[in-house]
């Protein structure tokens, strides 16, 4: 039998409806980050599996896009906070075009959410901060794993890791530093666009488009956008 991929009529045939709710201008919070933290509230009663995967999407020094998962770590007034290798290939893309695009998708609310902005790296302390955090073995992995770069297999990796275990073992009380290659972005929204699936294709796009950057609080203009 033929894998739908391998049948195009059947591909294209794939579709579903969306039909569960619908989004107005006037459903909206006048603060996209609020609009943002009530739909995530929302995903997390509907037991959305990891809400908090977006999609990083980024352009590299060379002018191609590129997209990769990561999960966010913060929302605030100020912007979207992620942590990674900065030595990585979106680290780099983000050094020679610090732009990107986040993209939720919450399939069992039939929503995506995409917020666009500009791209920095956090002060140190809030790396600091959020690497002693994390679980011992994440930290691990942040020295075993040279992100982005060819290695010659995944035993090699594992051999680090075990290096780094045993130098750090769970029972010691001397926590590993955190890499200097790695660490925190922060992405200060220009625009949010909330979109809520409908029947026939006839999606609703709701728009904030920041006006007065520097404004206090931040001045959004709401839109209806086309599906």
């Amino acid at each position: 039998m033929n894998s739908p991929i391998s049948n195009p009529q059947r591909l294209a045939n794939l579709r579903k409806e969306y039909a569960q709710a619908s989004l107005d201008t006037s459903d909206v919070r006048p603060d996209p980050v609020a609009q943002f933290e009530h739909w995530f509230q929302e995903a997390l009663q509907a037991e959305v599996l990891e809400p908090n995967a977006m999609t990083l999407c980024t352009i590299d020094p060379d002018g191609r896009p590129s997209g990769r998962i990561v999960l966010i770590k913060g929302i605030d007034q100020h912007g979207v906070t992620f942590f990674t290798n900065y030595q990585s290939r979106k680290g780099h893309a983000l050094a020679a075009n610090p732009h990107a695009s986040l993209v939720f998708f919450w399939p069992e609310l039939e929503r995506q959410i995409r917020i666009d902005g500009k791209v920095e790296k956090v002060q140190a302390q809030e790396s600091e901060d959020y690497f002693r955090s994390r679980p011992l073995g994440s930290k691990l992995g942040a020295w075993a794993s040279p992100q982005s770069e060819v290695i010659p297999n995944r035993e090699w990796l594992e051999v680090r890791q075990q290096n780094l275990q045993e130098a750090f073992p769970e029972e010691s009380s001397v926590d590993p530093p955190r890499p200097s290659h790695w660490g925190g972005y922060r992405l200060t929204p220009h625009e949010f666009e909330f979109w809520q699936g409908r029947p026939s294709r006839l999606h609703d796009r709701i728009r904030y488009r920041l006006t007065q950057r520097f404004a206090a609080p931040a001045e959004w203009v709401i839109e209806r956008l086309a599906p």
